[in-house]
C-alpha cells in the first residue's frame, strides 16, 4: 500500500505499549521487548508513523540489525507500510556501501577486496608460526580472531584481554597472538580486508574525514538499531560516530537473548542506555503473540530461576522481562528422558513424523541442539522414516554451486527468450507438472535441466541436498508468481538477484535441524529440544557465573522459538548399552518445580521418563536392552548396524536372489504409492529381512525398521516372497516391543 493521509491508521492494529514505541519518535528511545512481543512490527510502524507525519524523512532513516534475513524482513514490512526509502541494513553491509563510496576521494584507486573467509589465510599464518592444527582448530582460531577486532584487542594485548574477560582461549595465549599478528600481515601482503576491518576502516574514515562524517550524518538522521543486545565494541563505536552530538536513536532488544558474547557481544549497551540518555524514554514489551501459554510458562519459570548469589545472576535478574500470553491454551509442553541417545533421535524422528502425518508442514517443524555435531544422528532418523529435511548454518543458501548454476541457466533462459512460457509449461506438463503457462511453470522447465524433479531422490545424502535446493527455488517462484501476477522470468531473475546480494534465503519445506545459536530470531509451530544434559547445556567449557548464565539464556531462546509445540528431550548414556552417566541439564530442574504450578494454571506438562520412544508412546513396553549384534553379541551403536542387526564388517549369510526379489517388490510398491523406495523399507532393513528370513509375522516384526503399521501394511507379501506361497495364519501378528512404524525396536539378541 502506499502512504497514508491518515497517520493514525497507521497505529490501528497496534497494542497500548506498541503504539507508545510508534509515537516515541524524538530523542533517544529504549524498547525492551521480549520475545515473540512483536517488536518489529512496533519499530517498523514507528519508523512508517514518522514519515507520515512528517517527523522523518524517509531516505534520511537507517535501520540497522544483525542478520540478512532480519534486514529484508523489516525491508518489507517498510515497504508494505509506505515507506520504501527507508534504508534497512546490517551493520556491515551498510559500513560497506559507505566504505567503498568514500574510499576514492579519501584513499584513493578501488576499494580493497573482502575476504570471504578467515581460514585459508589463518592456515598460512599459522603454518608461518609452525603451529599445527587441523580444521577444527582452524576455525577456533578464526572465531578468536573475530573476537580480538570486535573487541577492538591487538595482538600483542590478547593475554591481558583474555584473562580480563575470563575467557578461555582456544591454545596458548601467546600462541593465538602470534597467529593472529601473522594473519593481519598476510592479508595486508595480499591487499584483503575482513569483515572486522569494513566497519574499522569505516570508523577510521569518519573519524579523520570530518567532511566526510558531514556527508553521512547529513544523509542519515534517524538511526533505529534492532536487535541491540549483541551489539560489539566495533559496532558501538560506529554508531556513535553515525551519530554525532545527535540523539535521534531507537534501539530495541532483550537481553534475556544475548547469546552471542564469544564474538564480543554484550548487553551492557542496551541495559546502560538510560544511564548514557538521561532523559531516553524507555518501553517495555511483554504481551507474547507468538507462544502458547504453555510454552510462555517454561520461559517465565526458567528465566525466574536465576541465581541472585552472584552479580552475573543479579545483572540477569534485573534484565528479565515476565512475558505475558497473549495466544490460547495449547497442547502441554513435553519431558522426555530416553535411555540412549539413538532412542532419543528415534524417538523425536517418530514424534516428528505423527506431527506430519496430522497435517503439520515439515518446514514448521524444528530440531534444536548445542552443537552441531549434534545433528547427524537426527538426519539419520528423519531420513530412514522419510521425512524431509534441512540443516541450517551449514552453507549459505545462495552460495551453493546448484544454486549458484541454477540462477545462471535462469538468468541466460532471461536474457535470451529461449525459454518461452508456452514453451516452459509445456516442458513441464512432460515431466507431469500442471501446464498453466506461468512463471512457476517456466521456472520448473529450467530447473529440471539443473537436476530438479518433481519427486524427491531417495535417502539422505548430496543428491536429495541438491533437489531440496533446486525445489526451494520452484516453490519461491510460485510465491513470487502469486504476489506479481504479471511477472516474467526476468523480474524473478531480479528478485533472486536480490535476495542473493542479502542472502535472502527462501524457506525449504524440510524439519529444520539447527543449533540454538543459529536458530535465534527464527519460529516453529513446534519445537524439540533435544541433548539436555549437563556437559551439553550447560556446555562443559562453561564455568563462570557469567558463562553459565549464557547458557541459561541459549536454552531460553530455545524454548521461545516454539509457537504451538514443545518437546524437551535428554538421553542417560552416549550408546545403546552404555552406563547412564549422563544428568539431566540443571536448567531442568526450575521447569519441574514449575511443572505442578504451570498444570494447574492450565500452562504446564508432564515429566515422562524412561520410554526411549517418542513422547507420545506411553504405554508400550519398555526397551528389553540394547540391540546386539546376532553374530559376535556386541551393542550395536551405528544406526545402519542397528537396521541390519549386526556389525557392518560381521560376516553375512545374505541371499543375494532372494534380497533382490525384495527390491523388485519394494520398487512396485514405491511407484504406486509414488514415495521414494526407501519409505517403504530401507536398504539396511531389506538385508536384514533377506539374512534373517523370518518364517512368520512374529519373526518379522523383530527385525529393526518393521513397525507396527509395516507389518500391518506389508507382512503377508514380504512372507510369500520369503517362503514362496502364503503365509499361513499367526496370532502373534503384533511387535512384541510395541515398535512404532520403522523404528528401532531395541529387542535383545
Amino acid at each position: 500500500m502506499g502512504p497514508m493521509t491518515d497517520p493514525d491508521e497507521l497505529l490501528a492494529g497496534l497494542d497500548r505499549e506498541q503504539r507508545e514505541v510508534a509515537r516515541a519518535l524524538h530523542g533517544p528511545v529504549c524498547v525492551l521487548a521480549g520475545a515473540g512481543t512483536g517488536k518489529t512490527r512496533a519499530i517498523t510502524h514507528r519508523i512508517a508513523y514518522g514519515a507520515a507525519t512528517g517527523a522523518f524523512q524517509p531516505n534520511q532513516v537507517l535501520a540497522v540489525t544483525f542478520t540478512a534475513r532480519a534486514a529484508g524482513e523489516m525491508r518489507g514490512r517498510l515497504r508494505g507500510l509506505g515507506a520504501a526509502a527507508v534504508q534497512a541494513r546490517t551493520f556491515h553491509s551498510a559500513a560497506l556501501r559507505q566504505l567503498q563510496y568514500f574510499w576514492p576521494q579519501t584513499v584513493g584507486g578501488p576499494a580493497p577486496r573482502i575476504l570471504e573467509s578467515k581460514i585459508p589465510l589463518v592456515a598460512e599464518a599459522a603454518s608461518a608460526c609452525r603451529i599445527k592444527t587441523d580444521r577444527a582448530a582452524l576455525r577456533d582460531l578464526a572465531s578468536e580472531i573475530e573476537w580480538c577486532k570486535s573487541t577492538q584487542t591487538a595482538p600483542e594485548d590478547y593475554d591481558s584481554a583474555v584473562a580480563k574477560a575470563q575467557r578461555v582461549p582456544p591454545r596458548e595465549a601467546a600462541e593465538v597472538s602470534r597467529v593472529y599478528a601473522a594473519y593481519e600481515e598476510h592479508k595486508r601482503d595480499r591487499g584483503f580486508i575482513d569483515f572486522e576491518d569494513v566497519l574499522l576502516l569505516t570508523i577510521g574514515v569518519l573519524d579523520s574525514r570530518p567532511d566526510v562524517a558531514d556527508q553521512v550524518r547529513a544523509q542519515y538522521r534517524h538511526f533505529v538499531v534492532d536487535e541491540y543486545q549483541d551489539v560489539n565494541p566495533l559496532q558501538q563505536r560506529l554508531l556513535e560516530q553515525w551519530l554525532g552530538q545527535r540523539d535521534s536513536l531507537c534501539v530495541v532488544g532483550d537481553a534475556s537473548q544475548t547469546i552471542y558474547s564469544f564474538t564480543g557481544a554484550t548487553p551492557e549497551y542496551l541495559l546502560g542506555f538510560p544511564d548514557r540518555y538521561k532523559d531516553a524514554t524507555v518501553i517495555r514489551l511483554v504481551r507474547d503473540y507468538r507462544s502458547t501459554p504453555q510454552v510462555v510458562g517454561v520461559a517465565n519459570a526458567l528465566l525466574a530461576a536465576i541465581p541472585r548469589d552472584t552479580p552475573a545472576g543479579r545483572r540477569a535478574a534485573r534484565a528479565r522481562l515476565e512475558l505475558v500470553a497473549q495466544r490460547h491454551a495449547g497442547p502441554p509442553v513435553g519431558y522426555t528422558e530416553y535411555p540412549d541417545e539413538a532412542a532419543e533421535a528415534e524417538g523425536v524422528a517418530e514424534s516428528i513424523k505423527k506431527l506430519i502425518d496430522r497435517g503439520a508442514r515439515p518446514a514448521e517443524i524444528a530440531v534444536l541442539f548445542r552443537i552441531n555435531a549434534q545433528s547427524e544422528v537426527y538426519e539419520q532418523a528423519l531420513a530412514d522414516r522419510g521425512v524431509p529435511y534441512v540443516v541450517r548454518g551449514v552453507e549459505r543458501f545462495f552460495d551453493r554451486p546448484e544454486v549458484r548454476q541454477a540462477v545462471l541457466l535462469l538468468r541466460g533462459a532471461a536474457r535470451s527468450g529461449g525459454t518461452s512460457d508456452s514453451a516452459a509449461a509445456g516442458g513441464a506438463a512432460g515431466a507431469g507438472e500442471e501446464t498453466d503457462d506461468g512463471l512457476a511453470a517456466t521456472v520448473r522447465a529450467v530447473l529440471s535441466g539443473s537436476g530438479w524433479s518433481p519427486k524427491a531422490p531417495a535417502g539422505s545424502g548430496r543428491a536429495r541436498e541438491q533437489w531440496e535446493s533446486l525445489a526451494a527455488l520452484a516453490a519461491l517462484a510460485e510465491e513470487y508468481a502469486v504476489g506479481h501476477p504479471r511477472a516474467g522470468l526476468a523480474d524473478f531473475v531480479r528478485e533472486l538477484e536480490e535476495r542473493a546480494a542479502v542472502q535472502h534465503a527462501p524457506v525449504v519445506d524440510g524439519v529444520t535441524l539447527a543449533s540454538l545459536h543459529s536458530a535465534k530470531g527464527l519460529e516453529w509451530d513446534a519445537v524439540h529440544l533435544v541433548g539436555l544434559t549437563e556437559g551439553l547445556l550447560p556446555i562443559t567449557y562453561a564455568e563462570t557465573d557469567e558463562q553459565i548464565e549464557e547458557e541459561r539464556r541459549l536454552l531460553y531462546v530455545g524454548v521461545t522459538r516454539a509457537r504451538e509445540t514443545l518437546q524437551l528431550s535428554w538421553a542417560l548414556a552416549r550408546a545403546p548399552g552404555g552406563r547412564p552417566s549422563r544428568r539431566p541439564s540443571r536448567f531442568l530442574d526450575s521447569l519441574r518445580e514449575a511443572k505442578a504450578a504451570m498444570t494447574e494454571a492450565g500452562a504446564g506438562g508432564v515429566v515422562r521418563r524412561g520410554s526411549g520412544r517418542g513422547p507420545q508412546e506411553q504405554g508400550k513396553s519398555k526397551r528389553t536392552g540394547p540391540v546386539r549384534c546376532r553374530v559376535c553379541g556386541k551393542a550395536l551403536i551405528e544406526a545402519v548396524d542397528r537396521k541390519l542387526g549386526r556389525c557392518a564388517d560381521c560376516p553375512s549369510d545374505l541371499d543375494q536372489a532372494l534380497f533382490q526379489r525384495l527390491r523388485d517388490w519394494r520398487l512396485e510398491q514405491a511407484a504406486e504409492q509414488s514415495v521414494p523406495a526407501y519409505v517403504v523399507f530401507t536398504d539396511a532393513t531389506l538385508t536384514a529381512i533377506a539374512e534373517i528370513r523370518p518364517a512368520d509375522r512374529a519373526g518379522l516384526a523383530k527385525i529393526p525398521g518393521v513397525g507396527t503399521a509395516k507389518l500391518d501394511r506389508y507382512a503377508d507379501q514380504v512372507l510369500t516372497i520369503l517362503t514362496g506361497s502364503a503365509p499361513a495364519p499367526d496370532e502373534e501378528s503384533q511387535d512384541p516391543e510395541g515398535g512404532a512404524d520403522g523404528e528401532d525396536i531395541g529387542a535383545s539378541a
